[in-house]
Parts: C-alpha cells; structure tokens; sequence
C-alpha cells in the first residue's frame, strides 16, 4: 500500500498557493493475517538487527531498551520477542542490562514471514513530520501485532501519481458527493492490489481531479459528513482491506 502526505512543504503549498501542485506523501504497507503473526502473547520489540541464528546477541538501545527496562519493568531473563519489520521474528530473553542498553539472546532461529494478504497504495495528503510518521508507523505494527511495517515514501505531486493510477488495476480517489465507496466496489472485480487518494483540507481542484480522472482513477464518496484528512484515509483503507479479504479462504 502506498500514501502520501506533505510535511512542511506542503503545508508552505497549501497556505499559498497548493491549488497549483498538491504535493502528497507516499507509503506502502501490505495487510497480513498470517496466523503465526502473534506468538503466544510475549512482549515484541523492534531491531532492525536480529540475531542470526539460535545462541545469538544483538544489543537493544534507545526508545526501546526505555520501553522494555523503563515501562515495562523487564529484567534479566524476561523473554520477549523482536522483529525488524520486514517479516522477521525471533524469540529469545533478556541476557544482561547496563545504563545503556541491554543485550538479547534468541533462543531459536528466526523466522521469515511472507506478507500473504492484500497490498494497498496509499497516497494522502496531509500535514505531518516525517519523524513522527515512522513513530507511528512503528507504534502500529507492534500494537496491531504485525511483522511487516508500513514504508514511508518521499513527497511526490500529482503529475508523478498519475502514470501510477494509469497502471494500476483498481484506483480511487475520495470525493465529498461522489458515488458512494460501497456502490463502486460492489459493482466492481475484486482486487488484493490498488491505490487510494485522500486529498488535502478543501479537497482537490477539478482541474485535479480531472486529470486522475483521465488517469483511470475512480471517483468515491465516504459518506455526508466531511472528515479530516487522516480520517478518511483510515476510513477508505479499512474499508478496501475488508472488501478485498472478504472472499479469501480462512486460515486452518
């Protein structure tokens, strides 16, 4: 999945004269249900460094030795899991704590885990900093139990989005009035692959969405009442996962 949003420079566009280059910031995510996502409750933290193989240390610092020794109140030999947001997971414990960090030791090999469930694109835009982006990004995936984190893509304007929606198979982008979501995906194929486009605070110019619409992209409504940027990009994403996973086989 792949969004966008603006940062400070679209917040400079948007207060003068965003009308003319709407500029939106990218991600990409995949919705996974595989069934071995949450393994059997213990704490998960983030490294992007797992232990190779069993008998392996990687050393934890920052936010997360904070959360683990500090929120938490784990000690030696505590067991817990880490992950690194590209599907990796290991189980291991807490082998020793010093001021600056502690050192993890896994107890097994770590496992790969492949996205198997639907891809979303999506683009947004909206005002935030990139650091608090990945923050957030990194909060969901351990709160929601994932293994794979949402990528945060660069800033990218509406003439770079459009030779993607002209390539993808299902394109919609949120219209205040427009056809309602619910309308267009029933009459429409079901797709595990697409993008979506949230506009930013008094939505897009027609001129905007006129060239989208030339694109390939699909106009959709969220409903009578108007909702924040952020929002609606939750809104219509949940709803696409939910449609597109709505057929697949259930998990033995």
């Amino acid at each position: 999945m792949q969004a966008l949003g603006g940062g400070y420079r679209f917040a400079e566009l948007l207060q003068r004269s965003w009308r003319r280059s709407t500029a939106l910031r990218s991600f990409s995510s995949s919705s996974s249900f595989y069934s071995d996502q949450s393994r059997g409750g213990l704490p998960r933290f983030f490294s992007e460094v797992l232990p190779p193989s069993k008998g392996g240390i990687v050393r934890v610092q920052g936010d997360e030795f904070w959360h683990m020794t500090k929120i938490l109140r784990l000690s030696v030999n505590d067991r817990v899991e880490l992950f690194n947001g590209k599907g990796g997971l290991v189980e291991g414990s807490i082998n020793g704590i010093d001021r600056t960090g502690l050192d993890f030791i896994a107890l097994e090999d770590p496992k790969l885990v492949l996205p198997q469930s639907s891809r979303w694109h999506v683009f947004a835009a909206f005002e935030n900093r990139v650091d608090r982006l990945q923050r957030v990004i990194l909060a969901a995936a351990k709160q929601c139990q994932r293994l794979h984190e949402m990528t945060l893509n660069p800033p990218t304007t509406i003439d770079s989005l459009l030779p993607i929606v002209t390539q993808s198979k299902l394109s919609l982008v949120a219209v205040a009035e427009a056809t309602p979501v619910f309308s267009v995906l029933t009459s429409s194929r079901k797709e595990s692959t697409g993008l979506m486009i949230i506009g930013p605070e008094g939505d897009f110019t027609e001129k905007e969405l006129n060239m989208m619409r030339e694109a390939g992209a699909t106009a959709v409504g969220l409903g009578p009442h108007r909702l924040r940027v952020e929002t609606a990009t939750i809104a219509l994403l949940a709803t696409l996962m939910l449609w597109s996973d709505s057929e697949r086989p259930s998990e033995p």
